[in-house]
């Protein structure tokens, strides 16, 4: 027991021992930890000394730029002020030397105008004692012999210048053949600006009204469908066994027409069905424009034109003006081009690709902006086509100035065939109202007793009183009613303005 109690003793000892010296290591590391922490804080407070240093010495440069600048700036501004200053006093200056100047001048021209009334007014003086002594040697008063040498002299005058319009007009059919193919294209290029009423719907005929239902579908899926692959609007309303098409691009159309026939004759309507239609329907369509341009290059003689200019005209069969096919109305351009050019010796070929092409600005015209004639004259710059060509589609509607002999001869053909008799169609009130302003125009002039519009508006015959209107004066009458008509009126081809003047000698027998 004892030998424990020792042992126990020993242990408890040693123990304490080694307390004793953790707790002495313990607190040797915590000073040099403390040690440390102070040496680390006194060079983080030397480090932020030494930055405040810098910032301060910084700022007080920073501040001395900045005064340095406005000084600097400062002082510019008294340098331009300085300089604008002298400016004004120079143009002062010079104000005050032109005013004085024009003050000069005014005294000048008041003295210049004193001297010219003083002038008159002797003139006037002298005058009226002339006045006075021809009238007592001739016995007729200034105002009676001023009127009679007036109306002899109008007289005179009219008479002259209507012996010499005919004289002219004879010497004119006399001259040569150069100068009268120049005569004759310009008289012919009197055509008129283009009216078109284009087509914007197309009619579909139904086999029954049910077939309605079926194509507008569930909620509206099948139209929805059809409408959003071809573009186009599809009218269904109370018409019986009928669908309207509605849109501006004719080609459009022309897909959505031919879709619409195949569906309803399968008989299938629905989404997946009406794509794979449209699909088919718009190949058939661009095989039909293709061969359509190519045939119309064939049938007017023009080899060699450029695919994309050959589908651009095949489009051209889709679209209407006034009721005329574009695409016909085309090729008749070409070969009356081809005929005039002929006759008066100009370019042949230039002539007639102009006329093919004058119009093929219509196939894009609903796709660009601008008039048709400039877009087509574009068309034909892009594909490298001669000039003349370029220039007789872009001044057939003469929005640009001719630069060639062939460009007029393009507007000639489009004119004649537009105006032909049949070629297109016209509202009735367009042409009673075209015929009353024709005679509202011949009956506005003195003399003019009645008017009447004949062969559709192409001839205007004018009765006149005979007591008013002589000969000579008929003639000038009928000029004078032609010019007027060309400034007011806008029409097709030509109008024939004929004055009937006519002597009826009335008496009684008692």
């Amino acid at each position: 027991m004892n030998d424990v109690a020792l042992a126990l003793a020993a242990l408890a000892g040693g123990i304490a021992i080694g307390g004793l010296v953790g707790f002495l290591a313990r607190g040797r590391w915590a000073s040099q930890e403390v040690k440390l922490a102070r040496e680390k804080a006194a060079r983080i407070v030397a480090d932020a000394r030494a930055q405040q240093k810098e910032l301060i010495l910084e700022a007080k440069e920073e501040k001395i730029r900045l005064q340095r600048e406005a000084e600097d700036d400062a002082r510019n501004r008294r340098a331009e002020l300085t300089a604008l200053e002298k400016r004004l006093l120079t143009r002062d200056e010079q104000l005050d030397q032109r005013a004085d100047m024009l003050e000069q001048r005014d005294r000048k021209l008041l003295e210049r105008e004193l001297e010219i009334e003083r002038q008159r007014e002797e003139l006037g003086k002298l005058n009226a004692e002339r006045v006075a002594a021809l009238e007592q040697v001739s016995a007729m008063t200034a105002e009676d012999a001023k009127a009679m040498l007036v109306e002899a002299v109008r007289e005179e005058a009219e008479r002259d210048a209507v012996k010499l319009a005919r004289s002219i007009e004879r010497r004119a059919r006399e001259e040569a053949t150069d100068k009268a193919r120049d005569i004759i294209v310009t008289a012919m290029q009197r055509v008129a600006a283009d009216h078109t009423a284009e087509h914007t719907v197309t009619v579909v005929h139904l086999p029954s009204d049910e077939m309605k239902g079926r194509i507008i579908g569930r909620e509206g899926r099948n139209i929805r469908a059809l409408e959003q692959a071809t573009g186009i609007d599809l009218i269904i309303d109370d018409t019986p066994e009928t669908v309207v098409l509605s849109g501006f691009d004719p080609v459009r159309r022309e897909i959505a027409r031919i879709a619409l026939t195949k569906l309803m004759g399968d008989g299938r309507i629905h989404p997946g069905r009406i794509e794979e239609v449209v699909n088919k329907a718009r190949a058939e369509v661009e095989l039909v424009i293709r061969q359509a341009g190519e045939q119309a290059a064939y049938d007017a003689g023009v080899p060699g034109l450029p695919a994309d200019v050959l589908k651009l005209l095949g489009r051209l069969k889709y679209r209407t003006s006034y009721g005329q096919n574009v695409l016909v109305h085309s090729i008749e351009t070409a070969n009356l081009a081809t005929v005039i050019a002929s006759e008066i010796g100009a370019d042949v070929m230039a002539a007639k690709m102009g006329g093919l092409l004058h119009d093929i600005g219509k196939a894009v015209d609903h796709e660009v902006e601008g008039p048709h004639a400039a877009i087509g004259a574009q068309i034909a710059q892009r594909h490298e086509l001669p000039f003349k060509v370029i220039n007789g589609i872009a001044a057939h509607h003469q929005e640009v100035e001719y630069a060639c002999l062939e460009a007029p001869i393009v507007q000639i053909a489009d004119a004649i065939s537009a105006s032909r008799p049949g070629a297109r169609g016209e509202t009735m009130e367009t042409y009673v109202k075209r015929l009353e302003d024709l005679q509202a125009i011949a009956e506005s002039f003195a003399g003019v007793e009645k008017s009447f519009a004949v062969q559709a508006g192409r001839e205007v015959r004018i009765l006149v009183r005979p007591e008013e209107i002589d000969d000579l004066s008929a003639t000038r009458l009928a000029r004078d009613i032609v010019k007027k008509i060309e400034e007011q009126l806008t029409y097709p081809g030509q109008i024939k303005v004929t004055v009937i003047r006519e002597t009826r000698a009335v008496e009684y027998a008692k």
